[in-house]
């Protein structure tokens, strides 16, 4: 039982309307040229700029890595573009950029920045940085999630772990926790300083509290057979926690410091990864309560449970945003080889359902904070890689992960 909850739970890890409506191009999207004025041309970070400017949904980036002078203000060459980048990254002393954007219609220069990171293994966090600041100052609706850690747990070895921060992207990546077998990762609060995770270091199992500035670290709560963080609310105050004391999986609520404890769900078998929806007064959660495994709302203060999903017979992962669900519905039946898994999108207001991918093996996915981007795993054998979809300009990026298989990630 204990393997078969693992194994569920690794799976788990817009402005859309009531009928989900995605549009293709809600407002108008910017055409801009980037200008590399650096000393050495970077490929890799003019990439990272394309990737940015491409997941946002608000630029058509030209692909042609031009070269010029940042100081210069001659940009005829582009004026079938609105806009030009230029800019300068160098690497001298810690990693550090330079932008100035024109407009080319008249040739002004409209925003010119200089930035600085001490470590030059964090100047992807310098891209992420400038282009969110290039959106707002064009003000298109923020990006800010471009600049958060990605926090992960991958396999290194049998029951060995690791607990990875990244960028979104993973050309940034630093282990935080090593060796013994640490998993599902979890953020604490909304600026990021610290996370849940589960240990199994000692024989039961514990969810610990670590803080990625101070290394301070506090054991929050411990249950026979499991126990995993799912959700956290908005203020920090409380947890959404899977535990199975008495080898049956239930949700708990329980308070941030581990004091009080309030049992949601009490299934004879599994109800597993809760997730706080509509204002944090429901939660969603997968359940085998029809005799496999599907997506579920209760109240978190009534008895009435209610069926979420409508279609397929493996809906295994889910996360909500408002009332706002994505899930992972498992569509093909091998008994050999890997399964097609793909994501919907649904609502807790409407029946409508749609998917946001069609093929390959896609699963635990993931609302950025915003509800505007989905996050997701896609594995191929023993590799992954991470998926986002922008879910009003339907813009996508795929970025892989080589060598480890994720077992779960936040955001």
């Amino acid at each position: 039982m204990r393997i078969l909850l693992l194994m569920l739970l690794s799976l788990n890890l817009f402005a859309i309307d009531a009928r989900l409506k995605i549009e293709t191009d809600v407002e108008h999207r910017s055409k801009i040229s980037l200008v590399d004025g650096s000393d050495n041309a970077n490929n890799k970070f003019f990439n990272l700029l394309l990737s940015d400017f491409k997941i946002s949904g608000h630029f058509i980036a030209d692909g042609v890595h031009h070269r010029g002078d940042i100081s210069s203000n001659f940009i005829s060459t582009e004026k079938s573009k609105e806009y030009v980048l230029k800019y300068a990254l160098s690497d001298s002393s810690g990693s550090k950029l330079n932008i100035r954007l024109f407009k080319t219609s008249n040739g002004k220069e409209i925003f010119k920045k200089s930035y600085a990171i001490p470590r030059v293994s964090k100047t992807p966090f310098l891209a992420h940085r400038a282009v969110s600041d290039i959106n707002n100052i064009l003000k298109y609706s923020s990006i800010s999630w471009i600049n958060r850690y990605v926090i992960f747990a991958r396999y290194t070895m049998p029951k060995r772990s690791e607990i990875v921060l990244a960028d979104y992207t993973f050309s940034y990546q630093k282990s935080i926790i090593s060796g013994g077998l640490s998993l599902f990762p979890k953020w604490a609060d909304a600026k990021q300083q610290s996370f849940y995770y589960t240990s199994y270091a000692d024989e039961i199992p514990s969810l610990n509290k670590l803080n990625i500035y101070t290394g301070s670290k506090s054991k929050i709560a411990s249950s026979e057979g499991m126990i995993v963080c799912s959700d956290v609310k908005r203020d920090g105050s409380k947890l959404l926690v899977t535990m199975a004391p008495n080898a049956q999986s239930d949700i708990y609520e329980i308070s941030s410091w581990g004091g009080s404890k309030k049992r949601v769900t009490s299934f004879g078998d599994i109800d597993v990864n809760g997730k706080y929806a509509n204002s944090e007064s429901d939660i969603v959660f997968v359940s085998n309560r029809m005799g496999y495994a599907n997506i579920f709302k209760k109240s978190l203060n009534q008895s009435t449970i209610s069926q979420v999903v409508y279609r397929g017979r493996n809906n295994n992962s889910v996360d909500a945003h408002g009332n706002k669900v994505v899930y992972s519905s498992r569509e093909s039946h091998s008994s050999f080889g890997q399964n097609t898994f793909n994501i919907y999108l649904t609502s807790l207001n409407s029946s409508t359902t749609r998917p946001l991918t069609t093929t390959g093996s896609n699963l635990s996915p993931h609302f950025s904070n915003d509800g505007s981007i989905v996050q997701y795993i896609k594995h191929r054998g023993q590799n992954s890689s991470i998926g986002y979809i922008n879910l009003n300009s339907k813009q996508s990026l795929l970025f892989p992960v080589n060598g480890k298989k994720i077992q779960s990630i936040d955001w």
